[in-house]
């Protein structure tokens, strides 16, 4: 379905393996590059090889769930990149995670990328605390963001948590949160808005 949005799209969509990366470089042996390689390999490599515009400006970002999560932090900690990073159902606490909080694959693969609370990982890649950290002018610096949500999510309240905080830091942004639960079923028509979003910010509107 992507590739056929993507058909009706200015813009060239680029999938990215993340395997349990969390988009972080981290990992208890501090050998995985999860962000150094989206960041300085692969978004290079794609202007390299194909007919990119390659300015802020004809550039966005966005992802889902532990994706979305990636997309906004990578929006905020390179805003001279994206003039566009959207998050559907994202992950957005990631950093607070751990596998008491979120037994199971979430949590383990959380506490191998940043290890335990208040490890440096964790603070450096705080998406809430990189968001506050921003001075009023540096917020204007940033990208648009899109934020979105099914209301039946269990990664619900990360979004309205996060969307209050955009507001307090007067972001520009779009957050929306309609009936839906954690799954493609929601995420199909968001993905469609996103593009023609992407479309219009692309164009300068």
């Amino acid at each position: 379905m992507l590739v056929e949005y993507a058909a009706h799209s200015n813009a060239i969509v680029v999938t990215p393996e993340g395997g349990d990366g969390w988009y972080t470089d981290g990992g208890t042996n501090g050998s995985e590059k999860w962000e150094s390689y989206i960041i300085k390999e692969l978004i290079p490599e794609i202007d390299k090889k194909f007919r990119t515009i390659p300015t802020r400006e004809k550039r966005a970002i966005a992802g889902l769930s532990m994706g979305g999560y990636g997309a906004l932090k990578f929006g905020i900690k390179f805003p001279d990149m994206f003039v566009l990073a959207g998050s559907f159902s994202g992950a957005l606490k990631a950093a607070d995670y751990t596998v008491k909080s979120y037994p199971g694959e979430i949590g383990n693969t959380v506490e191998h990328i940043y290890g335990p609370i208040g490890s440096y990982v964790r603070k450096e890649n705080d998406l809430f605390e990189l968001l506050r950290g921003q001075s009023a002018d540096s917020t204007k610096k940033l990208p648009f963001i899109y934020l979105d949500c099914g209301t039946e999510d269990f990664l619900f309240q990360d979004s309205r948590d996060f969307g209050s905080l955009l507001i307090e830091k007067k972001v520009l942004h779009e957050y929306r949160q309609l009936p839906g639960a954690h799954n493609w079923a929601y995420w199909d028509k968001q993905v469609q808005e996103f593009l023609e979003l992407a479309d219009r910010k692309f164009a300068g509107r």
